[in-house]
């Protein structure tokens, strides 16, 4: 009897040797594909956006680029885009995620900031590295289970080249597809992709983003009791971006029942609000301007706009995503606030970032990765304060349609429903 026990945890053993050996290799071949063609989109999302910024007639395609975007998924026989949520369903009930996805995600994600539309760039991570990690899964034949396993790790290490956020990257996948739960059997294939595709592209001279916080106060009650009030603010402001995103493409599907009127007409809104404005602050991620909120350089009207135009460029049909656009929302409230209640802009800033992107995505843990990574450990009590809030001010509210609300975020239920 003892011999069979001994024989059979001999085997045991061994096949979950084997299974770990498997997810070592299968993630480094996926952070270095996915890690290639990441810093390929970013290097390519850099040269345009230079490039319009330089060339501002650019703008004049804002009509027309989301109906050649549309024409072109439709060439390739996309008619009905899902997006990141087709990827998240996938996860969870076996929905297929076809290998041209990560070619038209590529494509009409840098031609939309070469139009100038206001729209981000994670979309297109976990798009492309979800394509490709499925694809690899199907092509070694792997099982339903591992190959949600393979869409997490490429996930994971498209999101680290693209940000060069490698921690928030790894976990952003295993806790955005279930709130309430982790998918911990993913955890090591997302930490090696995760960082080999983080290190390919530092490798090819793509910078990881770090930012300083001026000014850092004590953690005082009065301090405390402030960064719950902008705490507030970002969750009430990621409810209702999140609101206007859903809404939006109900509206405007109602009022323009064809793709490419609705696709005419909301880019030409942009163009003309774009005009109006006189400024490419708006136009593409916005990267660049979350340093200038960091500083306190923020007008008042900088986060609504950038709602509004990010909500028409992505109802119009432009790709790349919503979570770039959701930084430079928090870090505007957040340096307007700390500018009127007279508290460190660049740690309020900060603190709107982790908020909005806690709010947005209901993925607490990430956020204060991204906090920590972007602007060091000093200000981690105000990180964690105003994202625990922020999750809790949220409600039910995120981004993507299919993630799965498994547990309350206010009592031990299990409640197993969708996001708003």
């Amino acid at each position: 009897m003892n011999k069979d026990r001994l024989k059979h945890k001999l085997i045991h053993d061994g096949k979950r040797l084997a299974t770990s050996f498997k997810w070592i290799i299968f993630a480094i071949i996926t952070g270095i594909i996915v890690g290639l063609m990441g810093t390929l989109l970013l290097k390519g999302i850099n040269l345009v956006s230079d490039f319009r910024t330089e060339h501002p007639y650019c703008l004049l395609l804002l009509p027309f680029g989301a109906v050649i975007i549309i024409a072109f998924y439709r060439a390739l026989g996309a008619r009905k885009s899902r997006g990141t949520n087709l990827v998240l369903s996938a996860i969870h009930s076996n929905e297929e995620i076809p290998l041209r996805m990560a070619p038209l995600i590529f494509i009409s994600t840098i031609f939309s900031h070469f139009c100038g539309a206001s729209i981000g760039r994670e979309g297109a991570a976990l798009q492309l590295g979800g394509s490709i990690g499925d694809n690899i899964g199907k092509m070694f034949k792997f099982d339903k289970k591992s190959q949600h396993i393979m869409i997490m790790c490429g996930m994971s290490g498209a999101f680290s080249a693209l940000f060069g956020t490698p921690m928030a990257a790894a976990i952003f996948s295993m806790e955005v597809v279930s709130v309430g739960i982790m998918h911990y059997a993913a955890l090591v294939p997302c930490v090696i992709s995760s960082l080999i595709a983080r290190t390919i592209a530092r490798a090819f001279g793509v910078a990881a983003p770090s930012y300083s916080i001026m000014n850092l106060p004590e953690f005082s009650i009065r301090n405390v009791l402030i960064i719950v009030g902008l705490s507030l603010i970002t969750g009430v402001v990621s409810m209702i971006f999140c609101i206007m995103l859903h809404k939006g493409e109900y509206i405007t599907y109602k009022l323009f029942n064809n793709q490419y009127l609705r696709a005419f007409v909301l880019g030409s809104i942009i163009l003309l609000i774009t005009a109006l404005l006189d400024t490419q602050k708006y136009s593409g991620a916005g990267v660049n301007y979350i340093e200038e909120f960091i500083h306190g350089n923020v007008d008042p009207w900088d986060a609504a706009l950038k709602i509004l135009l990010t909500v028409l460029a992505l109802c119009a049909g432009y790709k790349g995503g919503e979570i770039v656009p959701t930084f430079f929302i928090g870090a505007a409230l957040g340096a307007l606030f700390g500018n009127i209640v007279g508290l460190s802009p660049s740690l309020c800033a900060a603190v709107g970032i982790g908020g909005m992107f806690c709010g947005v995505t209901n993925c607490p843990i990430t956020s204060l990765l991204i906090c920590l990574e972007l602007f060091g450990l000093d200000g981690m009590p105000y990180y964690i304060l105003s994202i625990a809030f922020s999750y809790m001010f949220s409600g039910y509210y995120g981004l993507y349609s299919s993630q799965k609300i498994v547990y309350s975020k206010y009592n031990s239920n299990f409640i197993n429903k969708n996001s708003h």
